[in-house]
């Protein structure tokens, strides 16, 4: 058997070892300390086959204020998608559920020909956290016939320091600073030239002028701006996206966006 060569550990080594090891447990916990605790929650119909609704979120299961504002913004969004009759007043998911159900079956009493499934899928996931900011993005993809279903994408972001949801203007000091680059980058994108209108190659911008989109998130490679479809183009062109990197957008943002 061969024979491995052993040194035996001083003292002061040992000691060494171990102050190494508790300040590298110290600063993991550290850094998964300002982190929420979620768990995946999965709501499906199962009673009717021919509309099909599947929701995938997170629920931060933290006894804590910004937990429960986490957790009421996502229900609010699933259940505004869902929410098929105006008329009704709705406050939880399965109540929403059952409304885009009987959406369908009150189609299929006034047209008895109308056979087409509806279909309904949610989903969450979280994009960006640091010890400021939280960022969710909400994909849903709805048919409720027609020639095709309509997919969008919505971020959530939350100043979990003060506990809140947060607009897009509270994201930045200037956000008319903002724009201006976010603009110049968009044309080099797209390849519209600087001294050319907005619509030049065929966008749809109002009044042909640029504007910031509806949903702006964070993720680990920066700041999404995101164009769902028909926001700025037609359904054929689907969502467009422009990723800022953080070093190109720090100077501009109300809070730190460093993970």
């Amino acid at each position: 058997m061969k024979a491995y060569n052993q040194t035996p550990i001083t003292d002061t080594e040992m000691k060494s070892s171990i102050c190494f090891i508790c300040m590298l447990l110290l600063l993991i916990g550290c850094q998964n300390h300002d982190k929420l605790t979620f768990e995946p929650v999965l709501i499906q119909s199962e009673s009717n086959v021919n509309c099909t609704i599947q929701i995938k979120i997170p629920q931060a299961i933290d006894d804590t204020k910004l937990a429960s504002v986490v957790n009421t913004a996502l229900r609010e969004e699933v259940i505004s998608l869902l929410h098929f009759d105006e008329e009704s007043e709705v406050s939880d998911i399965n109540t929403a559920m059952a409304s885009f159900e009987s959406g369908f079956e009150i189609l299929q009493q006034r047209y008895a020909d109308e056979t087409t499934p509806w279909e309904a899928k949610i989903d969450a996931e979280i994009t960006f956290e640091n010890a400021s900011i939280l960022s969710i993005a909400l994909n849903a993809f709805l048919f409720t016939g027609g020639a095709h279903g309509y997919s969008s994408e919505r971020f959530l972001n939350f100043d979990k320091i003060e506990g809140h949801e947060l607009e897009n203007w509270q994201l930045f000091k200037n956000s008319e600073a903002f724009q201006h680059l976010a603009e110049s980058k968009f044309r080099a994108q797209e390849n519209i030239p600087p001294d050319k209108p907005i619509n030049h190659t065929g966008f749809m911008f109002e009044e042909d002028s640029f504007y910031l989109p509806e949903n702006i998130g964070f993720t680990e490679k920066g700041l999404t701006l995101l164009y769902n479809q028909y926001e700025i183009s037609s359904f054929a062109d689907g969502t467009l996206e422009l990723v800022l990197p953080f070093e190109e957008i720090q100077k501009f943002m109300a809070t730190e966006t460093k993970l």
